[in-house]
């Protein structure tokens, strides 16, 4: 008889391979950031939050919760070159869990497009970073960006930023559907 943690974990585990899409999804998305191919950008977040879910439904902890939605998002999205959060911290955004190569550390409100989206408590999709003032340039390969702000009762959390190696990668049903992963994260933050 297993344990009720031990089968917890069995049925997160059990969201992240319910489908054999997400294998064909996982080899598109590699194949797609070492080669610089365009991959389908067709994402189903419905499925997406129910697998996160999956993973974070019975975990308290914030930081785990976070790290495993950077690490679905990263494996399933495709086009991308970082994806990860930055918290609320003394009115500076500060660097929280992610996938992709290292990135500030600390960031001020009102500064680049995570700080502009942050102060403005708006989502902001950038389709060339190239041609936002004061973009913050962590990675040179990045080309586009949507960040969301992370809001519980009026209280600004922290932001979800992704970057993308491609111009003009995000759009409307990005915005909606990593706004429904945000409203699955939020009660187990």
């Amino acid at each position: 008889m297993q344990s009720s943690n031990s089968q917890s974990i069995s049925q997160r585990l059990k969201a992240m391979v319910d489908s054999d899409r997400q294998s064909h999804s996982a080899a598109r998305n590699t194949a797609a950031k070492n080669t610089g191919a365009k991959a389908p950008l067709n994402v189903d977040y419905q499925q997406l939050s129910q697998q996160l879910l999956g993973l974070i439904n019975g975990e308290k902890d914030r930081v785990a919760n976070l790290a495993n939605c950077s690490a679905l998002l990263w494996q399933e999205l495709s086009s991308i070159n970082w994806v990860g959060f930055y918290l609320l911290k003394r009115n500076k955004l500060v660097l929280g869990p992610f996938q992709g190569k290292p990135a500030c550390s600390r960031i001020e409100l009102g500064a680049g497009v995570c700080g502009t989206a942050a102060q403005m408590l708006k989502t902001i999709i950038v389709a060339d970073v190239h041609q936002f003032p004061g973009h913050i340039a962590c990675d040179l390969a990045s080309k586009s960006e949507i960040v969301l702000p992370i809001i519980n009762e009026g209280k600004l959390l922290g932001v979800l930023d992704i970057d993308s190696p491609e111009t003009d990668r995000f759009d409307h049903h990005d915005q909606q559907g990593l706004e429904l992963i945000i409203q699955t994260l939020l009660p187990h933050l």
